[in-house]
């Protein structure tokens, strides 16, 4: 295993919205990445969780009658953390911002900026958008439509935003501007894809302006060590989830700070794009000013869209996540996201098209190959896999095209292009699928053609061997199940511990394994009801 750590964080989400498939898309990516990188034998801590302060939190418990902590405690318990099984995700850890190792870390971390010179005392003045929690520049908003006509709306939520006028602590922002473009320019990477990377710069050059980094009007939140009458601004609470979820702040010597020594900084925080200012300029500049190092990559990617609209809660235009995994799977969920939308770029969710993909692509595709393979293997071999024998210029096709197709995908993956990552493999399902009409099995059966027979019996389960590896990342349901048919841990071990980078090594699956025709990969599905 490697010396370094693989560290992805997913944002951490607003409690007080409900989960939408927006947000399991994020979630998603970043467990199918974790998952490719820990099947590269690397050191992996995937990182997610919720944003629990703020003023939405507080005037909404109070609508509900219920104390702040009640209702994210709530929403997290009945919400949050199930929707990460709903998709499948194995996150190492799950940070709230309302927990007591993130309060430490907060404190502490403000506490070292403070010191470094970097926090003054002053006033603000202006507008705030409650639903982004957000300080807003007069460019940020836009002219109001139907009800809200002849008012400078929120562009994010389309609602008017408050005016505040408070004393707060601020942040120097305006002295990292040179920093930051330097870091930039020196790592054109720290930014994706390139259309956010040149909106980061285009923002930065445009001057940076100190911003607060307290509230004096809110009490939900994490008091300042230093002015307790104050809280430290929910964005400025919640980026840094990243770092105390790995142990910032803690005394030096044990396990927590050792863990931060090992993983910080990140290698990736996933982020949707209209979050992309707090993350690629305002987070960085608040690493500079505590002295630490910055992470590797930012990603934002697209928007999930509904009619042609973000998905929102306000809007009414959310989707549960189980309403889609409840009818394709969970498997369904996790391919269709990543394969139909590149990402990086907007896409527009459909339902037919996810039924069309399923039945096309996993059914008759990948599932109906496992079980003609499987079956073959039963009916002719007595569900013991024969041994290859010498490989024709078909086998060594096929041969060369796996190592092609798993090479294609490590590339792609490991650059977050999981639609040509999953395209590639998914050319390979094809490739079998024509080698078995091609070959016609069945017809060498009835011949007698029996040294013929078990070379392409051999050549398409080991074919499935090496699929199921690579789609384990993706769709880890359906390979475990197929590599139980293939009969594989036996002689290869949990399907888990298999390397992608090795997928496509040909003639690892043994002769003698033991291949059972199992449950449909992915079954029929019933029209949904209306």
């Amino acid at each position: 295993m490697s010396e370094a750590t693989f560290y992805l964080s997913t944002p951490i989400y607003y409690v007080n919205d409900a989960p939408h498939i927006g947000h399991a898309y994020t979630t998603t990516a970043g467990d199918v990445l974790t998952r490719w990188h820990r099947q590269r034998g690397e050191r992996v801590w995937f990182l997610t969780g919720t944003d629990e302060h703020g003023t939405k939190v507080a005037r909404t418990a109070a609508a509900n009658g219920v104390q702040p902590q009640d209702w994210c405690d709530r929403l997290v318990d009945d919400a949050w953390r199930p929707v990460l099984s709903t998709v499948d995700a194995a996150n190492d850890d799950f940070i709230r911002t309302t927990s007591e190792r993130h309060r430490k870390g907060v404190q502490r971390f403000w506490e070292v900026v403070r010191e470094n010179g970097h926090v003054y005392e002053g006033s603000y003045e202006g507008p705030y958008c409650v639903g982004c929690e957000e300080f807003k520049f007069p460019g940020d908003l836009v002219p109001g439509v139907e009800e809200f006509a002849g008012e400078q709306v929120c562009a994010v939520h389309g609602r008017p935003v408050e005016s505040l006028s408070e004393p707060n602590w601020f942040f120097r922002l305006s002295s990292f501007q040179d920093a930051l473009l330097a870091h930039y320019e020196a790592h054109p990477e720290a930014v994706q894809p390139t259309s956010a990377r040149n909106e980061v710069l285009s923002f930065i050059r445009s001057g940076l302006a100190d911003i607060s980094m307290s509230r004096s009007s809110v009490s939900w939140g994490i008091p300042l060590p230093w002015d307790p009458a104050q809280v430290v601004y929910v964005w400025f609470d919640a980026l840094l989830n990243y770092v105390t979820a790995v142990g910032y702040g803690a005394e030096p010597g044990t396990p927590e700070a050792e863990q931060f020594e090992q993983t910080w900084p990140a290698s990736v925080h996933l982020v949707g794009k209209d979050i992309l200012r707090f993350h690629a300029v305002y987070w960085p500049a608040m690493l500079l000013a505590a002295g630490l190092p910055l992470p590797a990559t930012v990603f934002a990617h697209g928007w999930l869209l509904v009619g042609g609209e973000k998905m929102s809660k306000t809007k009414l235009t959310g989707i549960a996540p189980h309403t889609i995994v409840d009818h394709f799977g969970s498997d369904a969920f996790r391919y269709y996201f990543l394969r139909a939308i590149a990402f990086g770029q907007d896409g527009s969710f459909s339902w037919e098209d996810m039924a069309a993909r399923y039945q096309a692509e996993l059914a008759n595709g990948l599932g109906n190959l496992a079980a003609r393979a499987t079956a073959m293997v039963e009916r002719y071999c007595e569900g013991v896999l024969p041994s290859s024998g010498l490989l024709g210029p078909a086998e060594t096709a096929l041969r060369d095209k796996l190592s092609a197709a798993a090479a294609t995908a490590d590339a792609a993956v490991l650059v977050l292009d999981f639609a040509g990552g999953i395209g590639a493999i998914k050319e390979f399902v094809d490739a079998v699928n024509l080698y078995v009409t091609e070959q016609a099995p069945w017809v060498l059966a009835k011949n007698g053609e029996t040294e013929r027979l078990h070379a392409v019996l051999y050549t398409i389960c080991e074919s499935l061997r090496g699929i199921a590896v690579l789609y384990h990342p993706v769709m880890p349901k359906a390979t475990t199940e197929l590599w139980s048919q293939l009969g594989a841990a036996a002689g290869l071990g949990a399907i888990g511990d298999q390397l992608v980078t090795g997928a496509g090594d040909w003639g690892q699956l043994p002769a003698g394994s033991l291949v059972v025709k199992g449950e449909s990969l992915f079954p029929r599905l019933d029209e949904p009801a209306s």
